[in-house]
């Protein structure tokens, strides 16, 4: 298996065929913590010349004539005809520098920079972690699920003081704003009250309304 291969899933191909910045680049990244490294520009100087032709055709075509346009499509098909070998030689010359950026974890196979790499382990830090590292987080992990379950029960001691059984208006009726349950609007001070009860059923009553729809008890 070529090195290539190796660095299909996490590489990015940032060459330019034609133009003044032609050229070959490629950008590697680490799989765990996608940090990218770029490889050294390499200038692709058949295509830099297409790109500078390309640019002067215009001027040159009042002194050459269709000569100028025939310069510049002879230089356009030389760069597109040696394109695909150079970069390919440029890939090659480009992951041969990334291996030395580079781990390569036998356990998951993925591709790590120096920062996510254990060296006494020879894997990369997802499948060994760094074992300080994994007590220090562990002991956060306790600490926080304590004070979790400290402040769980110091809200259930909070809410047996809370009316559960008291209706209260969640959206206000005149602006239409939430009210979380408060006693007035916070968007237009509308005081808010429960819903009207029936004095004989304890059934809400339609706003309004002269006689409760559930018992007829006059209102």
């Amino acid at each position: 298996m070529s090195s290539e291969i190796y660095f299909s899933s996490n590489h990015r191909d940032l060459c330019e065929q034609y133009g003044t910045g032609a050229g070959f680049q490629f950008e590697f990244n680490c799989q765990r913590c996608y940090d990218a490294w770029r490889s050294p520009f390499e200038a692709f100087t058949t295509g830099r010349a297409a790109g500078w032709i390309g640019k002067g055709v215009s001027a040159a075509w009042r002194v050459l004539g269709s000569e100028a346009g025939t310069l510049s499509n002879a230089v356009d098909g030389l760069a597109g005809a040696g394109w695909g070998h150079a970069r390919d030689a440029a890939f090659q010359r480009a992951i041969t520098a990334a291996e030395h950026h580079f781990h390569r974890c036998a356990r998951c196979t993925q591709h790590v920079c120096d920062q996510c790499w254990n060296p006494p382990q020879g894997l990369c830090q997802t499948c060994a972690p760094d074992t300080a590292a994994e007590a220090e987080a562990a002991r956060r992990r306790g600490l926080n699920d304590q004070v979790a379950e400290r402040a769980y029960a110091a809200g259930q001691q909070a809410g047996a003081a809370y009316d559960v059984s008291a209706e209260r208006q969640l959206v206000c009726p005149q602006c239409k704003a939430e009210t979380h349950g408060g006693a007035f609007c916070a968007g237009c001070g509308y005081k808010l009250a429960a819903p009207v009860t029936c004095a004989g059923c304890r059934q809400p009553v339609p706003e309004g309304a002269a006689f409760c729809p559930g018992c007829g008890t006059r209102q």
